[in-house]
């Protein structure tokens, strides 16, 4: 039973992980998942209060992965259109373009929202659909280091309890 759990709680870690890339897959989410399920192995025990703080840390970096890319139109001199279209570029990528639209539906949205609002300030334009751009690639460069963290996790648990399990 052990095996077989720590087997499942693995590919929930590499799944978590592939889904930093993968907007399809909540990847903190999964990755967390996978520490779960291996809490649930008879022969190994993770604290309750780990589990519940990283599962907040967890579930912090999914919520916020979604306002990220917004926060970067903001930060990068955007106004209230490219705010604004920023998040409705999101929400609109992801219904029509899928994968693509996470990456493109921001980047485009504040560059049209922006546009839309200030005709003349093409280059305010560009530079706060870039902030979007970046505020995406922070997002999953977040959900990667939370990701790993949490395979790190679970192999110092395997090493932990290796007798255990041998």
């Amino acid at each position: 039973m052990d095996l077989l759990l720590i087997g499942i709680a693995g590919f929930f870690i590499v799944l978590g992980i592939a889904g930093s890339f993968l907007p399809i897959i909540p990847g903190p989410i999964t990755s967390w998942l996978g520490l779960l399920i291996l809490n649930f192995a008879p022969s190994i025990h993770l604290e309750n209060r780990f589990l519940i703080i990283s599962f907040c840390i967890a579930l912090a970096i999914f919520i916020l992965d979604n306002f990220i890319p917004v926060i970067g139109a903001k930060k990068f001199g955007g106004g209230r259109g490219s705010v604004i279209g920023s998040a409705l570029g999101l929400l609109i990528g992801i219904l029509f373009l899928g994968p693509f639209g996470i990456l493109l539906g921001p980047f485009f949205g504040a560059l049209f929202g922006e546009l839309i609002l200030n005709f003349e300030n093409k280059k305010g334009a560009f530079k706060a659909a870039l902030g979007a751009l970046i505020g995406f690639f922070t997002g999953v460069f977040l959900k990667l280091i939370i990701g790993l963290a949490f395979a790190v996790t679970y192999f110092q648990t395997l090493w932990k309890f290796r007798e255990v399990l041998l």
